[in-house]
């Protein structure tokens, strides 16, 4: 990226209106720090994204004279002296944020919605959106322009008239129709990832669960699943998918359920259904990783992968965001272990955030897990969370390297290790290239 371009502050007037502050340069934020953008931290904001104010937060930025740090709640004179407000992106998927939105959050007078709020500027030179981020993957698949809803609400109520008394496809297609979930609008497509939500129930209690909040600290953004569905029912969903969706996979463990290991036993009685029906197609399980055990189970009834979700590397991170009830850390890391004993594609759904993923001890911990498992992919995702809510309960202070950084620095020491944002079949588990720099193979 050109070291010249000039990137400029953005903010919103009362109304939403987005435009470009003149007299302020971007300022993100990294942990702690606030500071400039770096060159290959920014790139022009994706199709797909979305900008959102941030309500009563004051503006900051770097002044274009001085180079001072600002904190503004107005417009100059110039321009009007109104008053603004701080804006954020969310990013489309694929992309994984380099920092966070320099605002003061203490004014914010109670905590965001479950988003993963981006800084986001003005690139005076190509006058367009800029935002904080790297593409993490290749894939076009999840790019939103693939999805259309005209097609998706006929095909909805047509698989619903041909299965009246499943009650997961009832689900799905509120998934697909009224949360606009991508992997359940790929069902009703008869193409790509498809879920299987399957849990009503949680041993965990994140602070940023976006199906379950037991408190008014951040609304959830969906309607956790209330039952757990009948052998029949899952696969009344997945063979067919299975059978003739192209780059099939079926996925356990989604956005609307809570923990789908507590229900390993009906899950392996459905996989080996799965698998006495059809050989096609992979079958996928997002989990926490919390009952070791049943990863054997699930290992043996026949999943092809696995995905452990974690925040942190480190326990007390861990245990700040996830709040654990009856597990320990230690059992999800000896899941990931067993995964791949089990010839388990193996990969880690990270939820990443700057200032704490990018921090030296949590990279070299990292990598050892990743060493020490042999772990075969990394997914970056973006946490979606208040970032002063996040930065109270892990107790974050002073910055980290990087995220761009942490990248080159976690494939420079293990060449092997693919990064991603999205779950793979079978076929493209180990594409060509891997070992080669995450950068060139993801462009």
């Amino acid at each position: 990226m050109s070291k010249s371009k000039t990137f400029l502050a953005v903010a919103a007037d009362p109304r939403g209106e987005v435009f470009e502050h003149p007299d302020l340069l971007l300022a993100g934020m990294n942990g702690c720090r606030v500071r400039p953008p770096r060159p290959d931290e920014m790139i022009p904001l994706p199709e797909g994204s979305r900008l959102f104010t941030l309500p009563g937060m004051a503006v900051q930025g770097f002044d274009r004279r001085s180079g001072q740090l600002k904190t503004v709640d107005s417009l100059p004179k110039r321009w009007g002296g109104g008053e603004i407000e701080a804006v954020a992106a969310f990013l489309a998927p694929a992309y994984m944020r380099t920092l966070l939105p320099a605002a003061d959050f203490s004014l914010s007078g109670g905590h965001l919605p479950l988003w993963a709020y981006t800084a986001v500027g003005w690139c005076l030179e190509e006058q367009r959106f800029y935002a904080a981020a790297v593409r993490v993957d290749k894939s076009s698949q999840w790019d939103p322009d693939k999805f259309d809803d005209r097609l998706i609400e006929p095909r909805t109520r047509r698989m619903m008239k041909e299965q009246p008394d499943n009650r997961l496809l009832e689900q799905l297609a509120r998934c697909a129709l009224d949360y606009h979930c991508f992997a359940a609008k790929n069902l009703f497509l008869g193409r790509w990832e498809a879920p299987l939500p399957t849990s009503p129930v949680c041993n965990a209690a994140c602070l940023g669960c976006i199906s379950l909040q037991e408190s008014e600290c951040c609304p959830a953004s969906q309607e956790r699943i209330t039952f757990v569905p009948t052998v029949e029912e899952i696969c009344g969903i997945a063979v067919p998918h299975l059978r003739e969706a192209e780059n099939a996979i079926v996925s356990f463990g989604q956005g609307c359920e809570g923990e789908p290991i507590l229900q390993a036993g009906r899950i392996c009685e459905s996989v080996r259904e799965m698998r006495r029906l059809t050989s096609r197609g992979t079958i996928n399980f997002n989990t926490n990783g919390s009952l070791p055990e049943e990863v054997d189970r699930l290992a043996e009834a026949g999943i092809d992968s696995i995905r452990v979700s974690l925040n942190s590397v480190r326990e007390s991170c861990y245990q700040a965001y996830y709040r654990p009830r009856c597990y320990s850390f230690r059992e999800v890391v000896d899941s990931v272990h067993r995964a791949k004993r089990n010839g388990l594609f193996t990969m880690l759904n990270y939820l990443v955030f700057p200032g704490v993923s990018d921090l030296p001890e949590e990279v070299e911990t990292l990598i050892c897990l990743v060493e020490e498992a042999q772990v075969d992919m990394i997914q970056m995702r973006n946490l979606s969370i208040d970032p002063s809510l996040y930065a109270c309960a892990v107790g974050l202070d002073g910055e980290g390297m990087g995220m761009k950084s942490m990248l080159d620095h976690i494939k420079n020491r293990v060449p092997r290790i693919q990064f991603g944002y999205f779950n793979r079949t079978r076929e493209s588990f180990y594409p060509p290239g891997f070992e080669g720099d995450w950068a060139t193979t993801i462009r």
